[in-house]
């Protein structure tokens, strides 16, 4: 699983990262750090949920198959 993030819309809410800072980083700005992860395993409920506090949904989560 990946996550895809339209980091260019990032309005700074922080919300992903209040799910957890490990996947969704932010920079010293308050915005988020990077445009896409691989989620370790066992973190693909954590990566869904940090994707659906995003209130300007421009967090994608990328099934692998």
């Amino acid at each position: 699983m990946k996550i895809r993030i339209e980091k260019a819309s990032c309005v700074g809410n922080a919300r992903c990262a209040a799910v957890s800072e490990e996947l969704f980083p932010l920079n010293d700005d308050g915005y988020i750090a990077v445009d896409a992860v691989d989620v370790p395993p066992g973190m693909e409920q954590i990566a869904r949920r940090g994707a659906r506090a995003c209130p300007e949904r421009i967090i994608f989560v990328v099934e692998e198959e």
